[in-house]
């Protein structure tokens, strides 16, 4: 009876049911836009490391109040101890960093090697496509990232791998190590080159035992990983033997204590709590939980401005609807008061021109929804085209288009059904005032308007 009543003025009620479509999709693209750019501020942390790990730092900054450089804090297996009683800690392992070359037959690689505790390797969630992680007694063993075997070059042309594929398999073929970096280049002999009296580098062998998944994280994908202790034997070993001389990692790491700690925590929505306890607790720290708070701020920033925006849209239209109710009281006066005589309860005349309130709420909201759905196709096909074309500049960093899976718009289903909850509900608040006008009218009178 309510579609009946509503299509008595076609032309009226298909305007006033655009004007709901205009308006819910304006909010949804609108919303669907700071949703997709949270979506790709995400997608940038996770290329940027685990959001899971903090790192515990051997310098905490001073208050802003003092004065003086940041304390100097030993990080050792004492602070390990005492970060690892924690709850909802998964795993901490020392970390020792450097620069290495790598060294197959003719062909070299620049490397960034990671030194960590080979029990807590597990807990790091490391993926292993082929071979295994490192386990404890793995001496001079080594597992590599998955662009590793892609970063091998001949020193004399400059050449790397040829059709994507590696020019050396590291699972089978001869791997040596040095830390100085100028090994087997041109220039390291002649007048431009490195110093002659300097005692010859020395190499060391290494076997891979494993090569990983690709993860999109650099600091898995473009290291290697060993065991920690083996790591600072070798610094020392190489700094003793040539003084630090072209070498790239920080001679004090092979020192008392440790560069930094890694500490996994076994949910998200436990890093801030436990960042501020090791915090507490005397340590420097930070984590990608950091920018990542900065970054939702800014999203929701963005989400309420443009929500706001699409939100004007459908309030114009709900007094669109109003006034298609208020129109159709007066239309159907006559009637009115005829249910009145026959007895029909005033309840019943209120939910009538409320469900056709509702009714155009309804179709707005859907139809505008699906409108919602192929603008945010067409934005996201054109933005992807445009941005990876080279042509977006800085807008297409911002946005995290480097890949065909990022969107500049994204509507989540939750997005969807409440904007067609909104719809209706628009709907029956703007439906509420006519329908109590309808329940005021005068039987007698109403019966005889003409």
């Amino acid at each position: 009876m309510g579609l009946k009543n509503l299509f008595r003025r076609k032309t009226r009620t298909i305007l006033t049911v655009l004007g709901v479509v205009i308006g819910t999709a304006a909010i949804v693209v609108m919303v669907s836009l700071g949703i997709g750019m949270n979506e790709s501020f995400e997608a940038q942390l996770k290329q940027m490391g685990n959001l899971n790990i903090i790192n515990v730092t051997k310098y905490r900054n001073t208050p802003d109040n003092s004065s003086g450089p940041p304390k100097e804090i030993v990080l050792d297996d004492a602070a390990i101890a005492k970060i690892s009683k924690i709850e909802g800690i998964r795993g901490v392992t020392p970390v020792i960093e450097g620069s290495m070359k790598l060294i197959s037959g003719k062909y070299m690689a620049y490397v960034q090697v990671m030194g960590i505790d080979v029990k807590s390797m597990p807990d790091f969630d490391y993926p292993v496509a082929q071979g295994r992680l490192l386990q404890e007694g793995d001496t001079d063993k080594i597992v590599v990232g998955a662009y590793i075997p892609q970063y091998f070059y001949n020193p004399k042309n400059y050449y790397g791998s040829i059709d994507g594929k590696p020019l050396v398999d590291v699972m089978t073929d001869k791997i040596e190590a040095t830390f100085d970096m100028s090994y087997g280049e041109k220039h390291q002999q002649g007048t431009g080159g490195s110093d002659t009296s300097a005692k010859a580098p020395k190499l060391y062998k290494l076997k891979p035992v494993g090569i990983l998944e690709i993860t999109n994280d650099w600091q898995k994908d473009g290291y290697i990983f060993m065991d920690y202790l083996n790591l600072q034997k070798l610094m020392k070993d190489a700094s003793k033997g040539q003084g630090g001389q072209n070498m790239m990692f920080d001679i004090s790491s092979t020192s008392k204590g440790y560069e930094r700690l890694m500490v996994m925590v076994d949910k998200i929505k436990d890093v801030d709590r436990i960042q501020a306890e090791i915090d507490d607790m005397g340590y420097g720290t930070n984590s990608l939980a950091d920018i990542r708070k900065s970054m939702q701020k800014q999203s929701q920033t963005v989400q309420l401005v443009l929500g706001a925006i699409g939100a004007i849209s459908l309030i114009i239209s709900a007094l669109g609807i109003t006034n298609t109710m208020i129109m159709s009281i007066y239309e159907r006066t006559r009637e009115i008061g005829v249910m009145k005589v026959l007895g029909c309860k005033m309840k019943n005349i209120r939910q009538l021109f409320l469900l056709e309130a509702g009714i155009i709420g309804l179709l707005g909201g859907c139809i505008g929804v699906i409108l919602s759905y192929l603008t945010s196709y067409a934005i996201n096909t054109i933005g992807r085209s445009y941005l990876n074309s080279g042509r977006g500049g800085m807008f297409g960093i911002g946005m995290g288009m480097g890949d065909a899976e990022s969107r500049i718009s994204s509507i989540p289903p939750w997005l969807a059904l409440l904007s067609i909850a909104f719809a209706i509900l628009i709907g029956l608040i703007s439906g509420f005032s006519p329908a109590r006008r309808a329940m005021k009218l005068s039987a007698l009178e109403a019966i005889k308007t003409e």
